[in-house]
């Protein structure tokens, strides 16, 4: 049977290296196990709200270049910057 083509495009990404680069408000680079700091505070449902200065530590990125994640709680990489 021939390959199917219904989920080609899928392959394709499997086989693709992509580096997406993140960065903080300031412009600066963030990797994986960086620390950031708000820098304006923010609203949050279902829990605390974030005050400017608060740091989150060994943040991970996402498949999105304006997302972080700290913990459980996912982060725009907008209102952040890097210690």
């Amino acid at each position: 049977m021939a390959k199917n083509k219904k989920f080609s495009w899928l392959e394709d990404n499997e086989n693709e290296n992509i580096e997406i680069e993140v960065f903080d408000a300031n412009g600066n680079k963030l990797e994986a196990g960086d620390t950031v700091v708000a820098i304006k505070d923010l609203k949050v449902k279902g829990a605390p709200d974030i005050k400017r200065g608060d740091k989150f530590t060994k943040i991970r990125l996402t498949d999105d270049p304006e997302l972080i994640e700290s913990g459980k709680m996912v982060l725009r990489t907008e209102f952040f910057k890097k210690v």
